[in-house]
């Protein structure tokens, strides 16, 4: 399940136990409300800690070391005349 599914379980929980006054003979909406926020809040931290692993970015090559010329070869000049 998605992030979007886990935050839909929260919102719909949220609705079932604080915003709905519904009574059905043995069933507990408070308590099916608050099942659906806690599997939705279990379903997104495992989700952000997946995602998480997934975006660690590890080097894949080392810049090779930089060479700078000797002073001999810098300032060493070949003339043709």
């Amino acid at each position: 399940m998605g992030l979007g599914g886990c935050i839909l379980m929260i919102a719909v929980g949220g609705i079932l136990t604080f915003a709905t006054d519904w009574n059905a003979s043995g069933f507990n909406v408070q308590l099916v409300g608050l099942i659906l926020m806690a599997v939705g809040i279990i379903g997104t931290s495992a989700y952000v800690s997946v995602y998480k692993r997934r975006r660690v970015v590890e080097p894949t090559a080392v810049a090779p070391p930089v060479v700078e010329e000797s002073e001999h070869h810098r300032h060493h000049h070949h003339y043709d005349y």
